[in-house]
């Protein structure tokens, strides 16, 4: 795979540094998961459990090894720095100058290893004003203007379905930052330090609207071409209470889709707005509220005009298409799914117990039996 051969040494938790961590395994790297002797990743208590590991933390910690250690000790920092020898990776989330107070900062382990790639996901970024403030997805997602313009038109900004900010304006961000700084090393033979902010990666995600509000159309929230302003982009009912996603925006799909529901006077009405486009909006609603999704589905897989059903996630689990890209594979009981530039073939293994494989990792490092029984006595590592 792309990154085999490749250490990391993944500091993070909760989501969006071990889903980065995950898709850098998923290319094949090595990925050993440092958790403090405290309790670890919090996710680790969030329910539902599987295999009494929390399901989120299970989905997102599989593929590694796990060590825990106290880097508020001295021996524990000694050991990280060890550890960091011998890695091409180092992930973390804190708040920015944690661990720069543990004595362990980008600085330091760069010194150390030359060739590091270091990486910090935050919320805001490791410098400017908010660098120290708390925050959360929907935090970032409200300060990027992403969360301004969720929701329906003529309602308030709702609340999105997914984390964005963190997995895609965090996570993905990571990864690909890692990734372009692991081909730089080898390139030039020197490390990088990757800063990511979630805010700022949510915001680039938004780049059009911000384009569009300066050239003086600011956009109005679900009125626009692609976020439900008109007839031909929308979700609609139908009479059982689930819903189909309509595409319909090239006028060829808008125009099979009319015929396929039996409305061809709507020929026109695909792209109309104002009155006009709610008019044909509501024609097209009734319409489809008049049969269940069961009917609907055959309707338009022949007539192919950018039509599919809303799944829910057991939906998708069952379907035809991720079965087919063998996206799913069984893990703790029940289906995970890889992420996108995971090898199907892979064989997977269990998210680790909290400080599973301490010893087997200090060993590697070149600590004996007799040194890791006496850390573990001052209770440096779990």
């Amino acid at each position: 795979m792309y990154l085999e051969g490749v250490r990391v040494l993944d500091l993070s938790r909760l989501l969006p540094g071990p889903f980065c961590a995950t898709l850098l395994s998923d290319m094949g790297a090595e990925v050993i998961k440092i958790e403090d002797t405290r309790g670890g990743d919090y996710a680790r208590y969030y329910p539902p459990s599987v295999e009494g590991q929390g399901a989120l933390f299970a989905s997102l910690n599989r593929d590694r090894r796990g060590i825990a250690l106290d880097l508020k000790h001295p021996a524990g920092v000694e050991l990280l720095e060890r550890l960091v020898l011998g890695a091409d990776v180092l992930l973390e989330s804190f708040r920015p100058g944690v661990m720069d107070r543990l004595g362990v900062g980008a600085a330091r382990l760069l010194e150390l290893n030359p060739r590091l790639v270091y990486c910090a996901i935050s919320g805001y970024g490791q410098t400017g004003p908010l660098a120290q403030r708390a925050g959360h997805d929907l935090n970032y997602l409200a300060l990027a203007g992403v969360l301004e313009q969720n929701g329906l038109a003529g309602q308030g900004p709702q609340v999105p379905g997914f984390q964005l900010a963190d997995v895609a304006g965090g996570a993905l961000y990571g990864a690909l930052g890692i990734t372009a700084a692991l081909f730089r090393r080898e390139r030039v033979g020197e490390g990088s330090f990757v800063d990511v902010s979630m805010t700022e990666g949510a915001m680039s995600l938004h780049i059009p609207a911000q384009v569009e509000a300066q050239a003086g159309a600011p956009p109005v929230r679900g009125s626009g071409l692609l976020t439900g302003g008109v007839p031909g982009y929308r979700v609609y009912e139908t009479s059982d209470g689930r819903h189909l996603s309509v595409g319909a925006l090239e006028p060829k799909f808008w125009l099979a889709f009319v015929q396929a529901i039996g409305a061809p006077e709507l020929a026109s009405e695909g792209l109309a707005t104002g009155a006009s486009g709610e008019a044909a909006a509501a024609r097209v609603a009734e319409l489809l509220r008049a049969r269940p999704l069961s009917e609907w589905a055959p309707v338009f897989e022949a007539a192919d005009c950018c039509v599919e059903p809303v799944l829910t996630p057991l939906e998708v689990l069952e379907g035809e298409l991720m079965g087919a890209r063998r996206m799913f594979f069984e893990l703790q009981g029940v289906r995970m799914a890889r992420t996108p530039l995971g090898d199907p073939d892979a064989t997977h293994h269990r998210a680790p117990r909290h400080g599973e494989h301490t010893d087997e990792v200090l060993s590697e490092a070149g600590l004996d039996a007799a040194r890791i029984a006496e850390l573990r006595a001052l209770g440096v590592i779990l």
